[in-house]
């Protein structure tokens, strides 16, 4: 999802703002999929529309009649919308007949969305009604032909029509090996352990449910308190320990912290009745482990997406039963509070829910590559058509590009979590007094007061940020609420030295989310060094760091990155 209101955001951030369908689109949808009946549905009430509004139909054709005389006569403007990259090509102004093609295109896109905008459906319908839209748009790119693109054209004329043969070879290995959908990365270039989650550290206590990574120290001595990241389990680790460079896990253990990090086992099936008890019992059992090995009393915890919500769960579960293991956390890009009926999804409905919850049931666990295929229908573009023109119309080999090998490394829900996390969503529980219950205890997160941290992303599509901002809202006691200037994944992996990165700072938390933007402080750089130094402050004294990972009674039983990230 994206900023609500992009008025608000600094010029050079909401250039790169996803358009508001995509808004719309997001939130449960990937967790819920995308129905074909809703499609037609919508398209059913769209065509409905066209019919009861005959006059509206023939304003919008003769707009679109005057838009093409005006395109034949060379008077049209040829400008596709900022952002999009698909015409970028310099034949789409240079070449007469590509401009007349692209003005053409642009008119008749534009005289659908019209047409919507116009109708008498409600504000959800007119959003459905233009993402269906869009659909069917995109799909009708010219781009998306060989003729109709003048980069693959030349590609052809100067590869000798190699380019078709790589590019028939591309589809038919993903008709066979990818589920017919285009490839987005070249899987073959990467290796967990070899070039990727390459930081040296041991398995060091293990259970059902998760693997303990305990890293190796790289400085002389370390801080007292240690470090425990909490990965989502709709993805694996490694997003926390990517290439050298990008690792969060490498940037924590040179700054001197005790860093151990959660690998969640892959569930199949037969774990189908796991949920979040599940998961916050093997967490405990790690805490347990890492607080038996350091010698410390409590640790600090850091989580993004469906881990930060786990640690949320085990926090209020904690606070019920008056417990102290976790001295402060870090919770990025995490969603936790769902007032805004925006980040549930366009097709959230109560039918679509009991439908994804029976068939997640049915089989036991939601697969990550379903997630996968529907988050890639949310933008097309980007994530479908991009790809569809580089390794069917180009003939190139996908890209070889770490975080997109670690998105399409999936992994599988549980389907009783799953269930869970669409009711924890669509009734808010975890923004609630006692409406979620952890090991037998009701939880109210705004009774949980340790120090916090919290991250969001400017341009976040998946939990937009201001979601995250009522997310550090919902608890009690100090919280750092910071905004990176970039999307998703890109304010997750933010490592320092980029000259185009900033982060915004403001130490109040008014109710009002533009209000604290509007006085918020832009700072340079990533937001890695400054949660260092707030980790720094909260970590206890240095003391000499460990001569070996483990302890006698937590041995090593695997070298990092462990077993379970490696189970398919």
């Amino acid at each position: 999802m994206t900023v609500a209101n992009e008025s608000v955001v600094k010029k050079d951030d909401s250039e790169d703002l996803v358009p508001s369908v995509v808004k719309g689109m997001c939130g449960l949808t990937p967790l819920m999929g995308l129905r074909p009946w809703d499609i037609l549905a919508t398209a059913q009430r769209l065509g409905a529309q066209a019919l009861r509004q005959p006059a509206l139909v023939l304003e919008q054709e003769a707009a679109l009649v005057r838009e093409l005389i005006a395109t034949l006569a060379g008077n049209a403007p040829s400008a596709p919308p900022p952002g999009d990259k698909r015409f970028a090509d310099p034949a789409w102004q240079d070449n007469s007949l590509y401009r007349k093609t692209l003005q053409g295109y642009l008119a008749w896109r534009n005289a659908l969305a019209g047409f919507v905008d116009r109708s008498a459906l409600d504000a959800k319908s007119k959003d459905r009604a233009q993402f269906v839209l869009s659909l069917f748009t995109d799909a009708l790119s010219p781009t998306n032909m060989l003729l109709g693109n003048p980069a693959a054209l030349k590609h052809v004329v100067d590869s000798g029509g190699l380019s078709l043969v790589g590019g028939l070879k591309n589809a038919l290995f993903d008709i066979l090996k990818n589920h017919g959908m285009p490839a987005q990365v070249d899987k073959n270039a990467f290796q967990v352990g070899k070039n990727l989650a390459t930081s040296p550290g041991s398995v060091v206590f293990r259970n059902e449910v998760l693997e303990l990574i305990q890293y190796a120290p790289a400085t002389e001595q370390v801080y007292g308190r240690p470090q425990l990241i909490v990965p989502p389990q709709i993805n694996k680790y490694y997003v926390f320990d990517l290439a050298e460079g990008k690792s969060i896990v490498n940037h924590l253990v040179k700054s001197e912290f005790q860093v151990f990090a959660v690998s969640w086992r892959n569930p199949t099936a037969a774990q189908a009745d796991w949920d979040m008890d599940t998961y916050v019992a093997a967490l405990l059992e790690a805490i347990k482990a890492i607080r038996e090995i350091t010698g410390s009393e409590d640790v600090n915890l850091h989580g993004a997406c469906s881990g930060a919500m786990t640690i949320a769960a085990l926090l209020g579960h904690l606070k019920a039963r008056g417990k102290k293991t976790v001295n402060a956390i870090t919770l990025m890009v995490a969603l936790l509070d769902n007032t805004a009926d925006s980040q549930l999804g366009l097709f959230a409905t109560p039918e679509a829910i009991a439908a994804a919850k029976q068939a997640s049931l049915a089989r036991g666990v939601l697969a990550g590559e379903e997630m996968g295929r529907v988050f890639a229908w949310l933008r097309p573009n980007d994530l479908v058509w991009n790809y569809w023109v580089n390794n069917y119309l180009l003939g190139k080999a996908p890209p070889a590009f770490d975080v997109l090998y670690w998105n399409n490394d999936t992994t599988r829900l549980p389907a009783r979590f799953h269930g869970q996390l669409l009711d924890i969503f669509t009734g808010n529980l975890l923004g609630k007094r006692h409406a979620f219950t952890v090991l037998g205890t009701p939880i109210d997160l705004s009774e949980v007061t340790c120090d916090k941290y919290v991250v969001a992303g400017v341009t976040d599509h998946i939990t937009p940020w201001k979601g995250v901002y009522n997310t550090a809202r919902t608890f009690g006691g100090d919280t750092r609420f910071v905004l990176s200037s970039s999307g998703h994944i890109q304010s997750l992996i933010n490592p320092p030295g980029n000259p185009k990165a900033k982060f915004y700072l403001n130490p109040e938390l008014p109710a009002d989310p533009d209000e604290w933007l509007n006085k918020a402080q832009a700072e340079k750089d990533s937001w890695w060094n400054d949660w260092r130094e707030w980790i720094a402050s909260r970590s206890g004294e240095r003391k000499a760091a460990p001569a070996s990972l483990g302890n006698r009674r937590h041995a090593p039983v695997a070298d990092a990155p462990g077993t379970y990230v490696s189970e398919a």
